[in-house]
């Protein structure tokens, strides 16, 4: 199993898992064009792609999933709050799914984990695979809470949102009722919060961390390399940080 982010941030996110040439893709956040393009940077066959994950209804995480599995016919899977919200409860690729109950897609094992944020019914995903290995993202939740510390615990590889620096936030351009949002139990992981979660979680087989959804406004990719890389053990240079307009390298776990 491999995983590669096609970009990561407040204007677009998208990542694929790739299992024996089978591939999922979760959320589409970018245009239909942007992710054919940026699946050939991969060198991945669109007709890889066997279904899309989405977990949620926001424009960054679901604005193009319509579009390009109509294009591809594959299914789209998402809550039922996320396709309410969405206009999908009468599309034909849709396929309602919920939290805690397991998947079976492209010979991977899919858990859907409802996560506390300001959409309706979102999900994030944790992925095994046959031979047992793990990957959780996570991605766009204001909180940890102990059933995502539950459910993520003993992941292999974890992709993350560290969104914000709290005082960059404070003093940066959004007006104080988005501030708020951003900052509150349903907005968005800060910095310190992403290195709680790692820390907590922390275990020998943890192999890869990336962490995303970086603001490009509130944030400084330099301070988030500094508070993750005491719990990551290596130096800031080391930790893995994904970008908004770049599609990341492969990221295997063997």
């Amino acid at each position: 199993m491999r995983y590669a982010s096609l970009g990561s941030g407040s204007r677009g996110n998208a990542t694929v898992i790739d299992y024996q040439q089978q591939c999922l893709l979760v959320d589409c956040g970018f245009s239909r064009k942007v992710i054919l393009e940026r699946l050939t940077q991969l060198n991945l066959d669109p007709a890889q792609l066997t279904a899309v994950l989405v977990t949620h209804e926001h424009g960054d995480h679901a604005k193009g999933v319509q579009t390009l599995c109509e294009t591809l016919q594959i299914p789209f899977y998402a809550s039922f709050g996320t396709a309410r919200k969405m206009d999908w409860l009468s599309h034909p690729l849709w396929h309602c799914i919920r939290s805690e109950e397991v998947l079976t897609l492209a010979g991977m094992q899919v858990l859907p984990v409802v996560v506390p944020h300001d959409a309706q019914e979102p999900l994030q995903y944790v992925m095994s695979n046959p031979e047992g290995f793990k990957l959780g993202i996570l991605s766009d939740l204001g909180s940890l809470t102990p059933h995502i510390l539950q459910h993520y615990a003993g992941c292999h590889a974890l992709q993350i949102e560290a969104n914000h620096d709290p005082q960059l936030l404070q003093v940066g351009p959004y007006p104080p009722s988005l501030r708020a949002r951003v900052a509150g139990n349903y907005g968005h992981l800060n910095n310190h919060q992403c290195a709680e979660l790692v820390q907590r979680i922390h275990w020998p087989g943890l192999k890869r961390v990336t962490a995303g959804h970086i603001s490009e406004k509130n944030n400084n990719r330099t301070l988030v390399r500094q508070l993750l890389a005491p719990v990551l053990n290596c130096t800031p240079d080391e930790v893995t940080l994904l970008e908004q307009d770049k599609v990341s390298e492969w990221y295997s776990l063997a």
